[in-house]
């Protein structure tokens, strides 16, 4: 391009930028972290809360591993301003100090063991860890019902979850085998005692949400949360079956934190009061989460769940500990668990 040319381009560029300077406007925003548009329907959540406040809230892709290591690095200039973690991973950020206070509406009702005392997170909603099988990948093979039905060979290179050292559903998933194999918080014996028969299958544990891989076929039995086989099932109608597995499984809580000296705190806020809101509650309830809100949760969304009865199977654990002992498992996992993680 010749120098003329150039020297136009900037003019323009520069006339522009003065234009929108002059114009006094700045567009509202809120960031966010770990909020991926198909994942319990956060993409209808933030275009709803952007059509009614005018606040832009962009969708982010993180895990809730990838999303913490982000906030400390970015602790002294930080760049989110709500952050969507699992609960252990909440916990962390707590002590990391990356979260400040704010407690929205119902947050006083809260059960304890789902909120942060300070206020520094609160529970918004509920999944479970759930057996996902692509029934036309699978072919004539049953769908697996239990953590002992994927120990058996027919289902070599077919199984799969996320990697638990950066990912609250993959941890999620070890802790609910451990608890169901008879181990505990203080004990995950029984956990990689399974594992260890387990990776003879060739199990992958991918690091970034696996969903469309399970739609594909190309992870024919994927281990995650509930509501992810739902959204397959029902919104995208895959061939899709979800077990709730027979030995027992696990209630997984995901919470909502404030990050501390955020760039946008009156938007941040607006969109903290919007996610427990009536209207929020529902939208994630369309996620086919189960909302802190028990009243979002419609009849017409209820009766696409498995029955109560199944997830009477999903048990509670001490959440504090569970996160307490993350670090060490990780180290353990790291130490004695060898798998792929997949293309």
């Amino acid at each position: 391009m010749k120098k003329k040319g150039i020297l136009a381009v900037a003019l323009s560029f520069m006339m522009v930028l003065g234009l929108s300077a002059c114009s006094g406007k700045e567009s509202k925003v809120v960031v966010t972290y770990n909020t991926p548009q198909n994942w319990v329907n956060w993409g209808n959540v933030l275009t709803e809360f952007s059509s009614k406040t005018g606040v832009t809230a962009p969708n982010d892709n993180k895990n809730s591993g990838q999303s913490l290591t982000a906030l400390i690095a970015e602790k002294n200039a930080p760049v989110c301003d709500v952050v969507y973690l699992g609960i252990t991973y909440g916990m962390q950020a707590v002590e990391e100090g990356v979260l400040e206070t704010y407690k929205p509406e119902g947050f006083d009702e809260m059960e304890a063991s789902l909120k942060n005392e300070d206020g520094l997170y609160s529970t918004v909603h509920f999944g479970s860890i759930a057996i996902m099988a692509n029934t036309e990948a699978l072919g004539d093979l049953p769908v697996p019902q239990s953590w002992e039905d994927l120990l058996d060979p027919m289902y070599k290179d077919m199984i799969g979850f996320l990697d638990p050292t950066s990912s609250a559903v993959g941890y999620s998933v070890c802790v609910a085998m451990n608890e169901a194999m008879g181990g505990d918080l203080d004990n995950f014996d029984p956990f990689f005692e399974y594992m260890n028969k387990l990776s003879e299958n060739n199990v992958i544990c991918p690091k970034q949400t696996s969903t469309a891989k399970l739609m594909k076929g190309e992870i024919p039995i994927l281990i995650d949360a509930d509501f992810n086989g739902y959204t397959l099932k029902y919104d995208q109608d895959g061939p899709i079956e979800i077990v709730i597995p027979e030995e027992g499984s696990l209630k997984i809580p995901y919470v909502i934190g404030l990050v501390k000296d955020c760039p946008h705190p009156e938007e941040a806020k607006q969109l903290i009061d919007y996610l427990y809101s009536e209207e929020g509650q529902q939208l994630f309830a369309q996620g086919y989460v189960r909302p802190v809100n028990t009243d979002a949760l419609t009849d017409e969304v209820k009766a696409k769940f498995l029955p109560d009865s199944d997830y009477e199977r999903a048990i509670e654990v001490d959440w504090q500990k569970m996160s307490d002992v993350q670090d060490a498992f990780n180290e353990r996992w790291i130490a004695e668990v060898s798998v792929s993680e997949g293309e």
